[in-house]
């Protein structure tokens, strides 16, 4: 096959990849997940059932790539906040002020969909991969001397991250930036 026709095809593939995902996103937040169908979704995404079925089986497994793919740009997201910031604390704050805003926005979500979708192979990756991430970072402050190094980088990491986990339940922006603010204080040197 010539290389630009199979270019073409690959495009062609993506594009209706990521229309299905987004149908089904956008159905599961104006109907709820159990109201979802591969009927509805086809039907949102422009397709027909047959193609629908050629690239995902059930609507369960579409909405394990729609969750990968958004773990992705979260992923995403927090390396570029890091690579903005201009010293080691800097960035350590700006990840964990992004990673608790991405923690606070999740809170509106069905309960039914945030059980569904956090487990899984990709959800554990996407989880070491943060976790390395502010590991890292912690590490660079803590050689700095900006942050405490009487503690293993990685158990520090552990502790922001169950930390953060908290703004899911705060009711405003005030409150998720004085949990960032506490965490970061858990951090300094204890001295």
């Amino acid at each position: 096959m010539p290389k630009l026709w199979s270019e073409t095809i690959e495009t062609h593939r993506r594009e209706v990849r990521e229309a299905i995902l987004d149908a089904t996103a956008a159905l599961v937040a104006e109907h709820g997940l159990r109201a979802v169908t591969m009927s509805r979704i086809a039907e949102r995404a422009g397709i027909g059932r047959a193609t629908l079925y050629k690239y995902f089986s059930d609507v369960e497994a579409i909405l394990g790539a729609w969750h990968e793919r958004q773990v992705g740009h979260h992923l995403h997201e927090l390396t570029a906040v890091r690579d903005e910031a201009a010293d080691p604390a800097a960035r350590l704050k700006a990840v964990l002020t992004a990673y608790a805003f991405m923690t606070s926005s999740r809170a509106g979500h069905d309960a039914d969909i945030a059980a569904y979708l956090h487990h899984g192979p990709h959800v554990a990756h996407a989880h070491e991969h943060l976790h390395g991430l502010i590991r890292d970072l912690i590490a660079e402050a803590a050689a700095g001397r900006d942050l405490r190094a009487d503690t293993d980088p990685g158990e520090l990491a552990t502790y922001c991250l169950h930390a953060l986990s908290a703004a899911g339940s705060l009711p405003s922006e005030a409150a998720v930036h004085r949990l960032v603010q506490l965490t970061l204080a858990g951090l300094r040197n204890p001295g």
